[in-house]
């Protein structure tokens, strides 16, 4: 399968697993995957199909990727209240893969934005500003607003600008935000989405841990893996054709330093949503099993699933304890999105727990390329 690509070829296995960040102990569990998928490089696109080349070729060295949107606290058991929130929309250029830079647009600098937290009959006051230094008009559709647009009709602002609308927040769940000025497709695979969180009278169950992960499909102009500083493509969206899927914005972006961390024993919780702008993702976490999946992020909870659809434009909650030691790769179980991307770990660390899993008599050592 080809998948992401150098300039001067198809990557390995064990080079693509470096690319997400999987190298080292959760090669054997992904490479498995991917094995399954070849190595083989694709026929040369023809003329008509080729894209086209990228903005620019300029270096992208001190370009990182973007920061991590941090988890919001807990509503708890308070009464309704005002909330005030305040996002600012900026034009950003960061890394979405090794060596490759593309100007996001996003909330207050991350993709996703940041989470909004309330409760059920809270009134939220929100600004939208738009940085003064952005090229484009921003505005916000929250799918948790009752009005016209959710919100959107009334925010739209030109650089340097702002607009302030009030809503109750009447239905409890979990749901997606995100920009709406047109081209809406182009705003949205740019990166400016997000989720607004409304608990329940009494809050959510308490957890040991809690994570806020999003994934999104990216549609750069050139190829995919081509070193320097891209833009997007409309032709590719409306083809459904990403070249990037994502969780929180880009390759490996929870991998590594930045994996999610646990311990054997505490129960974890995570909001996901999928900002889109095309694809639905099938989330999944190889080596464990949902507890509970509060499905579309709605009222109605099923147990024991092992992967669940979000649709664009959607959300769920998913929670599960661990109780065996290791990284846990989350990914879209279409699993050819694997090597856009689409993946993250949990590392989860503490004693063994032989009860549960242990390696009676170990098979071969899996070879992942050179």
């Amino acid at each position: 399968m080809a998948g992401l690509r150098e300039v001067n070829g198809p990557l390995t296995r064990r080079q693509a697993l470096q690319r997400l960040g999987l190298a080292g102990a959760a090669v054997p569990l992904v490479a498995s995957i991917l094995a399954a998928c070849g190595e083989q490089e694709t026929a040369p696109a023809s003329a008509a199909s080729t894209p086209a080349a990228p903005s620019t070729s300029e270096s992208v060295e001190g370009l990182n990727r973007l920061p991590l949107p941090a988890v919001a606290p807990p509503v708890g058991g308070r009464d309704p209240q005002l909330v005030k929130v305040e996002l600012e929309t900026l034009e950003v250029e960061a890394l979405i893969d090794d060596g490759v830079a593309y100007t996001f647009w996003t909330f207050n600098g991350t993709v996703p934005g940041p989470m909004i937290r309330v409760r059920q009959g809270d009134t939220v006051e929100l600004t939208l500003k738009n940085n003064p230094n952005n090229k484009t008009p921003h505005n916000i559709d929250l799918h948790a607003v009752t009005g016209p647009g959710g919100g959107a009709k009334y925010t739209v602002v030109n650089p340097g600008g702002s607009a302030t609308i009030r809503f109750k927040a009447l239905n409890p769940g979990v749901y997606v935000y995100h920009c709406a000025v047109p081209p809406v497709p182009m705003h949205i695979s740019s990166g400016m989405y997000g989720l607004i969180v409304v608990e329940p009278p009494g809050g959510l169950p308490p957890v040991d841990r809690e994570f806020y992960v999003m994934q999104g499909d990216f549609y750069l102009d050139g190829q995919r893996g081509q070193p320097g500083r891209h833009s997007f493509s409309l032709e590719k969206c409306l083809a459904e054709q990403p070249d990037y899927v994502v969780f929180n914005g880009s390759v490996g972006s929870l991998t590594g330093e930045r994996a999610l961390q646990a311990k054997v024993g505490e129960r974890v919780r995570i909001f996901f949503g999928n900002g889109g702008v095309n694809l639905t993702s099938s989330f999944h976490v190889i080596g464990e099993i949902f507890d509970r999946v509060a499905l579309e992020a709605g009222s109605v909870w099923a147990e024991n699933v092992q992967t669940t659809s979000v649709p664009p434009g959607g959300a769920t909650i998913v929670e599960f304890t661990l109780e065996v030691p290791g990284d846990y790769v989350m990914v879209d179980h279409a699993l050819g999105r694997l090597m856009k991307g689409a993946s993250g770990v949990i590392h989860v660390e503490g004693p063994e727990n032989p009860e549960v899993f242990e390696v009676v008599v170990p098979g071969v050592e899996l070879h992942t390329g050179h």
